[in-house]
């Protein structure tokens, strides 16, 4: 039989002559596996193939090698050929395997020669891993290999396409088998001791405080290897503040003690050659449901209780926050532990220590502040919810703790972040984008869940050891969805950005549209689940290239070489530069996650410790849930710090480093990647404060 068919569409895109003998010889090898040796069936096979190719494609439309091969599988099952289509789709399995590695094997040895030659952008994907090194090389290819495992063994067909072509980013795609962030019990790890795991070294429970603050360091640099991002303690302060009395410490010894855990969580010790991500959560205040209760040292309850040491907290939180005002030696801000305060009714803001906090966030924006105050939430709240298992699923609960630092024994499992631009752009209606919106959450649900089937199944065989002796159970980690690019929807969809009324207003039902599916989710599958404003610090910039290659007429903000998303429903960037405005606008709609949100106050220069503290109020008496206070500054290597931006010392005429905010934490903006510093370029700051 002479086909009509004159061309295919290889896998590649290019197209080619037709050749039915490559279908006869691959149905001739799936018989012959099944013995059945004469060419002429498959021949006769390969002429129907042919017939059925031609009657639904017509001589009109090319059809793909898949399209085909489809048609091979269907042909052999009616014929009754069961067995040989069973192998027929075996050798195609195997071939595309063999594909696979051949494409995973040129992409490593580009990926390699990029990274050595500077060529690749995700070098500085993640800031926190600031240059190049055989540790960041080592990190690149295994976590290229991960990723295409995840994608192509993992998760389905159309998660997979869903990611790759950017309707939505699977996050730490290269951590496919365990949890995304924690909150651990530093209570805990007090009472036990570090270890417990079999086959590793044992230590009974700290008695000193430099022995714990050593195995804080230890703790949290061997979690970060069994999960992929942030690890948190909470009540820091409240829980250390004993060891300082029973050990009879002076003031110059605690300080030795924080100086040694900062230094200790700064080391690049980690995957990748980066720093552990850590988060340390300072009560400031004994909280109410700690005042009463037996404190612990060497595991031992004390005949005291936390209440009894509030001296010796304020002690630990001067102590801190002097270092992080020092920095390094060279003047470099610390970008390790995130420390979140907690501003509660019982916050003291004319007390000596809270000049040093003030101060601390007027010089280097170091401090995170969780609201207490606006937000009628508890400090309580973090550790209560830890205990709760049988949770009301019809119930969207709040994560405990802060975008960075989840609650005690709680955390993500992993999270995936949905492009609104995308849907957007692609909606007819707002109907129709909320009916996209759906059916994206609904494939990144199922990507979740396998996710968590997986890491639960890793923890039982034992691939996470010291998740399993101090967490146990991931019962109360949530599976976590978050947004990209709320403004940049606004302008493709609305024509106007999000800082409009009916921008913010169609934030907030895009927010209440998702909550209801979250619910929905909970419901079906008896799993926590939490919305999120993703800090995306790659994502923006990946999700924005994607839409400019798809859709070149789509808005994107940024430049055309360099696009970028803006972070989740924040304003873009140069929206205003007056703090209050911006506050305004964000403060309902940020309100509306139940996962991690942060407002970061963006300033161009270092402000003063008081007027610094007098801005902390005003925003503590909105509903903003965690927020930042972030001015620009520079480090030159010969005289220091440097208020504002200054690309060379003023001084010596030296190269300087400028800092500002990456997400969540402090690093040069040099170390960015090239979204985020057109991100940077492009950002109005807050001059009007007042």
């Amino acid at each position: 039989m002479v086909s009509a068919v004159g061309r295919i569409k290889k896998r590649d895109g290019t197209i080619s002559d037709f050749n039915q003998d490559k279908i006869t010889n691959a149905i001739h090898k799936a018989m012959k596996s099944e013995g059945i040796t004469d060419m002429a069936v498959a021949k006769t096979a390969s002429d129907i193939v042919c017939f059925m190719i031609e009657e639904k494609f017509g001589g009109y439309t090319i059809p793909s090698v898949e399209q085909i091969q489809d048609i091979v599988e269907m042909v052999l099952m009616k014929q009754g050929y069961h067995d040989v289509a069973k192998s027929y789709i075996l050798y195609r399995e195997k071939h595309k395997g063999i594909r696979e590695a051949k494409k995973i094997g040129l992409n490593l040895e580009r990926l390699v020669k990029d990274y050595l030659s500077n060529a690749d952008w995700k070098i500085r994907e993640n800031s926190n891993e600031g240059v190049q090194s055989f540790a960041g090389l080592n990190a690149r290819v295994s976590g290229e290999v991960l990723s295409n495992f995840a994608l192509n063994q993992i998760y389905t067909e159309r998660a997979k396409k869903a990611h790759e072509t950017g309707e939505f980013h699977i996050h730490d795609l290269s951590y496919p088998i365990v949890g995304y962030c924690a909150g651990w019990s530093l209570e805990n790890l007090i009472r036990k001791g570090f270890g417990h795991v079999p086959n590793q070294v044992h230590s009974n429970p700290a008695k000193h405080l430099d022995t714990l603050t050593l195995h804080m360091v230890n703790y949290i640099g061997t979690m970060q290897a069994e999960f992929a991002g942030a690890q948190a303690f909470s009540s820091v302060d409240t829980l250390l503040a004993p060891f300082v009395r029973h050990d009879n410490l002076s003031y110059e010894d605690v300080k030795q003690d924080m100086q040694k855990l900062i230094f200790g969580l700064n080391v690049p010790c980690r995957w990748g050659w980066q720093t552990p991500f850590s988060n340390l959560t300072f009560d400031w205040t004994i909280p109410e449901d700690m005042k009463h209760k037996k404190a612990v040292v060497g595991g031992v309850e004390l005949d005291t209780c936390y209440g009894d040491y509030q001296k010796e907290v304020d002690w630990i939180n001067q102590a801190f926050l002097e270092i992080m005002i020092e920095g390094d030696l060279k003047g470099r801000v610390f970008t390790f532990p995130i420390p979140t305060y907690n501003l509660s009714n019982e916050f003291d803001w004319d007390s000596p220590k809270a000049k040093l906090l003030f101060d601390a966030t007027a010089k280097y924006g170091i401090p995170y502040f969780q609201n207490y105050i606006g937000t009628n939430m508890n400090p309580g709240d973090i550790r209560a919810m830890c205990c709760r298992l049988n949770l009301d699923q019809r119930e969207l609960m709040r994560r405990p703790g802060s975008i960075w630092g989840p609650g005690d024994s709680t955390g993500s499992i992993g999270v995936v972040t949905i492009n609104l631009n995308r849907a957007a752009f692609e909606a007819s209606s707002k109907e129709d984008f909320f009916a996209k919106l759906k059916e994206l959450m609904t494939v990144a649900k199922g990507t979740l869940e396998t996710k968590r089937e997986i890491v639960n199944n890793m923890l039982e065989k034992g691939m996470m050891p010291y998740t399993k002796v101090y967490l146990g159970h991931f019962e109360n980690h949530f599976s976590t969805i978050g947004i990209c690019g709320m403004h940049e929807a606004c302008m493709n969809f609305l024509k106007q950005g999000i800082g409009t009324p009916e921008g913010r207003e169609f934030a907030k039902e895009t927010l209440e549209h998702m909550r209801g599916v979250l619910r929905e989710f909970q419901e079906e599958t008896g799993h926590l689940y939490n919305l999120e404003a993703t800090p995306a610090e790659s994502t923006a910039y990946r999700l924005a290239r994607l839409d400019r290659q798809k859709y070149p007429r789509i808005y994107t903000s940024g430049t055309e070489k360099h696009p970028y998303l803006t972070n989740s429903t924040q304003l873009n960037v140069d929206a205003t530069r007056d703090i209050f405005e911006a506050i305004q606008h964000q403060g309902e709609i940020q309100s509306m996650y139940t996962g991690g949100t942060i407002f970061h106050a963006f300033l161009p220069e270092a402000i003063d410790g008081e007027t610094c503290k007098k801005l902390v109020q005003r925003i503590a008496q909105t509903k903003l849930p965690y927020f930042s206070i972030t001015p620009t500054f520079s480090v030159c290597m010969n005289h220091g710090y440097l208020r504002g931006r200054h690309h060379q010392c003023p001084d010596c005429g030296d190269e300087t480093e400028v800092y500002s905010r990456i997400v969540g934490y402090m690093r040069p903006v040099r170390t960015w990647n090239d979204g985020k510093q057109q991100e940077f370029e492009d950002r109005r700051t807050y001059d009007k404060i007042a």
